[in-house]
């Protein structure tokens, strides 16, 4: 079996674990991502994980936790997005949503583009700068955060980004306690439930977060 195969066979098995509906288009566009993860990595160190087989787990599958979390036509912001994570598998995964990938690393945001234009995501916008600096528009329904900064931190950066009735997500590791008796006045916690990745004993937390 050929090493493409495998990374597909991994890939829908655990999308499938964590109740995530994948066409065969957008599996491979997943892989045909972290491919391109792993060519620029060589020159620009997006990312720790290095080899295919644990991008699957760590990133696609990872960042495809938080799907069943965004409403449908969401507009999403992925604040601290780094390589694209999750903000670029959601926007694979879920064609009904927009998603702003927002890093102010101008090297990453260059890979960022070039991953919006070589996969042809439609629904994806790229804005290179700091998050306190950033004005939108029009407020986003989620405001999410994978390894951008520790609970208060991210809600002090990004609170003004939150539409009324939005959602902030954080991506955790082990349970905040320590972060979550920090949280400012701004927002009130709604829940932390804890997510199950496949192919991995690592554990996983979304924080759920409302406009105060």
């Amino acid at each position: 079996m050929t090493e493409q195969s495998d990374l597909l066979k991994a890939l829908n098995a655990g999308a499938q674990k964590i109740s995530v509906a994948l066409s065969a288009a957008a599996s491979a566009r997943l892989l045909d991502y972290i491919q391109l993860i792993e060519k620029w990595n060589k020159v620009h160190n997006l990312t720790a994980v290095r080899e295919l087989q644990e991008m699957v787990t760590l990133h696609l599958l990872d960042s495809l936790t938080i799907v069943a979390h965004v409403p449908q036509s969401a507009r999403v912001i992925d604040v601290g997005s780094g390589a694209g994570l999750p903000g670029i598998p959601l926007a694979i995964a879920r064609e009904d949503v927009t998603v702003t990938l927002l890093d102010s690393n101008h090297k990453k945001a260059a890979f960022l583009r070039q991953a919006k234009s070589e996969l042809k995501l439609d629904n994806v916008s790229v804005i290179a700068d700091r998050v306190e600096d950033v004005k939108p528009a029009k407020l986003f329904d989620i405001v999410v955060s994978r390894a951008f900064s520790d609970l208060p931190d991210f809600v002090a950066a990004a609170r003004h980004l939150l539409a009324p009735q939005g959602t902030m997500l954080a991506m955790k590791g082990v349970y905040p306690y320590e972060e979550l008796a920090k949280l400012p006045a701004s927002v009130v916690l709604d829940k932390v439930l804890p997510l199950n990745l496949p192919g991995s004993d690592v554990q996983r937390h979304l924080v759920l977060l409302k406009a105060a």
